[in-house]
């Protein structure tokens, strides 16, 4: 893994986990972790709650817009994070992949969202410590 790992965080639709996972690796790495996250079929914008649910933690998402997994971002990365993107994300060696299984946010009101986030906040809390040596 390089000095400075780079992650992608990739779902179906790069709206809603993808987005957030990569809000909170972003918000709690700062500039030690370079952070891409994509959809194997994209949407046009961030899904709105969570946008809002994410705001609740003080990280803003809302200007971030949905981008197309590329074979390029996967070569490009380190991790691989999969949330339920199938058999649509390429594979290559010697790369660290991971699938994490998530409700899709999608339709989903506020309350049925923050447990979705919170587990993913765990998630890359726990990544977090694996891929990067302690401060200090």
């Amino acid at each position: 893994m390089s000095e400075k790992p780079t992650v992608l965080f990739v779902c179906v639709h790069n709206a809603g986990r993808s987005q957030m996972a990569a809000g909170y690796l972003q918000a709690l790495a700062g500039d030690r972790v370079h952070v891409l996250s994509a959809g194997s079929e994209p949407k046009d914008q961030i899904n709105p709650v969570a946008i809002a649910v994410m705001e609740e933690e003080g990280i803003d998402i809302a200007s971030n817009q949905p981008k197309i997994l590329t074979t390029d971002a996967v070569r490009a990365s380190d991790v691989v994070i999969t949330m339920g993107c199938g058999d649509t994300c390429p594979v290559f060696p010697g790369k660290r992949y991971e699938d994490w299984e998530l409700s899709d946010p999608a339709g989903k009101p506020a309350e049925e969202v923050r447990p979705i986030r919170d587990d993913i906040k765990a998630r890359v809390e726990a990544l977090l410590a694996e891929i990067l040596p302690p401060k200090g």
